[in-house]
């Protein structure tokens, strides 16, 4: 094999076969030590930045890797839509975000005069939710995200969504992970941040002390100089509600929002799901252009003829104008949370693109690009990796990622999630059978299982959890997890014997007598037959004597005499020690 010896620079993501251009192999190599390591790979599969370093590291060759310059971190990319001149002025899309708890969702309700949270599992939400709101006869798009952390995708893709971010921060509690997060994310979006200290009614609540936490996150109030505005307000008592409301129009006028309406519709898919009666279903934020029934779109590599538009209240509605979040059905297959929406002019011109679109996706390997952390598991299956086969079902497409990103995050080197199936939708009879055959337990998150599902699945004796609330199910699958983990092993030191007389010796047992010279001698217990420091072998104590009597315990100064079993013949010799322990298996948890 051709030796080398410099720095060959490559992307985050990467061919087989470019990877092996680049280190000048035959493309079967590369692929043979994939295959060596149990990855079945083709020369158009893409691999990431450090599987290929551990694959150079296998070859053994004289190169380095190293990442390519970007100019943008990875994650969800938005496409920025630029107004004409002939633009019109939209309502703003305001994403609120925050730490779990700190009452994002219940700011909303006070804003709507509904009651969402109550009707959250776990009182947190666990969509990304859109409503309209009118202040001022004037028009305000929110999008409630989730807060717990096995919802960072749905909640960047809020931010990227949006115009202006409220980031919620409970002012009796302060700046939490997720407040940082939120931080994170809007700042990235490039958007104006909001904060609403919300919880001003509770005792306890310090709004300077909030200031001077967001102060350390390089985010400057307006009084202390800085651009960000604090809205202190209570979702409980409706306190401060009016002036955020009015806020967010005066960043709404200054920022001069505008949308093009004269132009083919297009936005972005926030959360897509099977409905019964109804198929395909998603809901869509509308950027630019005015969609209506009828209209043909594209997203990803699905495609519909819009049968009908429906608002966030299920109201049908004729038109859906720029900032206006939308529930669309006549999709042929569910598009992916995150598509970008396009209308078209009719479905022949849908059907090539979204054929193009899923034959651009394969090319790029799709779902099949191998992970360092996959590559790390599949090198390690001959260390008796321990693998939960999970089949997985939700009720939307983010929902489903969510679920499945924080499953693989619970792996370790010795035990890890098998996802053997996943999609949205009820559980079904083909997933029961595949669980059954594969031996996967069925994880359903906001779907239902029929009676008939129950049934089969009672009679194939297929175990199958519901759950309403994520950290719930993640909580469960950690805990199976544990299960599968070897325990420990702990050794617990006695007390020692040097022998002093050799009474009685056979193939399986031997009676001896000696003096205790550490800690105490106990019967049953394990020992050790030790000649310096060498072992020579491990034996089962059955007996000991003080005298001529039985005794339990011998301590540390005394004379005794011992019996012991082993399974192989000790050649035992005066001088040699014994020494006995106790050996416990503890059940370890991750």
């Amino acid at each position: 094999m051709q030796e080398m010896s410099n720095v060959i620079e490559i992307e985050d993501m990467i061919t087989v076969g470019t990877l092996a251009e680049r280190l000048m192999i035959p493309v079967s190599s590369l692929i043979g030590e994939l295959m060596k390591n149990g990855v079945m790979a083709t020369v158009n599969e893409r691999i990431d930045f450090d599987t290929a370093q551990i694959i150079v590291e296998e070859l053994k060759l004289d190169v380095s890797l190293a990442r390519q310059a970007t100019t943008e971190a990875a994650g969800p990319v938005r496409h920025k839509i630029v107004a004409s001149d002939k633009a019109v002025s939209r309502p703003p899309v305001v994403a609120v975000m925050g730490h779990v708890d700190h009452g994002k969702t219940s700011l909303l309700d006070a804003i709507r005069s509904s009651n969402v949270a109550a009707r959250e599992a776990g009182g947190i939400t666990q969509h990304i939710s859109a409503y309209q709101v009118k202040h001022n006869n004037r028009l305000i798009t929110f999008l409630d995200t989730p807060g717990h952390e096995a919802f960072a995708a749905i909640r960047e893709h809020g931010a990227l969504l949006t115009d202006i971010v409220i980031i919620v921060v409970a002012a009796d509690d302060g700046v939490k992970p997720q407040t940082i997060e939120a931080i994170r994310f809007a700042r990235k979006a490039g958007v104006k941040i909001i904060v609403a200290a919300n919880k001003m009614d509770k005792e306890g609540a310090d709004v300077n002390r909030l200031k001077q936490e967001l102060s350390e996150q390089d985010l400057l109030v307006e009084e202390w100089g800085g651009d960000t505005f604090v809205a202190e307000v209570s979702a409980k008592t409706g306190k401060g509600i009016p002036e955020l409301l009015d806020m967010i129009l005066l960043v709404t006028d200054v920022e001069e929002l505008k949308a093009d309406i004269d132009v083919p519709a297009r936005g972005l898919i926030i959360e897509a799901h099977v409905e019964q009666g109804r198929g395909p279903m998603a809901y869509a934020l509308v950027e630019a252009g005015t969609l209506k029934p009828g209209t043909f779109v594209v997203a990803g590599s699905s495609y519909a003829k819009i049968r009908n538009l429906e608002n966030t209240e299920g109201v049908p509605v004729k038109i859906a104008t720029p900032s206006m979040p939308v529930s669309i059905t006549g999709f042929k297959t569910l598009p992916e949370f995150g598509d970008e929406f396009v209308a078209v002019a009719n479905e022949r011109a849908a059907r090539h693109m979204a054929e193009a679109a899923a034959v651009e996706k394969q090319a790029a390997g799709g779902h099949s690009s191998v992970g360092s952390s996959e590559l790390i598991r599949m090198i390690n299956r001959n260390n008796e990796v321990q693998e939960l086969n999970v089949i997985i079902k939700a009720d939307v497409q983010g929902s489903l990622t969510s679920v499945i990103d924080s499953l693989k995050a619970l792996d370790t080197e010795e035990v890890a999630v098998r996802v053997v199936s996943s999609g949205v939708g009820a559980i079904g009879e083909n997933d029961l059978h595949l669980a059954h055959s594969s031996n996967a337990i069925v994880l359903g998150f906001n779907v239902s299982l029929a009676t008939s599902s129950r049934q089969q699945a009672a009679r194939d004796k297929v175990r199958v959890q519901l759950y309403k609330v994520i950290y719930e199910l993640i909580d469960d699958v950690k805990n199976e997890l544990s299960t599968l983990l070897k325990p420990e092993i702990v050794e617990t030191e006695l007390g020692r014997l040097v022998i002093r007389g050799i009474f009685n010796t056979t193939k399986t047992a031997v009676i001896c007598g000696g003096e205790v010279t550490k800690g105490k001698l106990t019967v049953p217990a394990l020992a050790r037959v030790m000649r310096d420091k060498e072992s020579l072998g491990e034996v089962e104590i059955t007996g000991l004597k003080r005298g001529p009597a039985e005794a339990k315990e011998v301590f540390e100064g005394e004379m005794c005499g011992l019996s012991f079993s082993t399974k192989h013949r000790i050649d035992l010799q005066e001088g040699d020690h014994i020494e006995l322990f106790t050996r416990q298996a503890i059940e370890r948890s991750l």
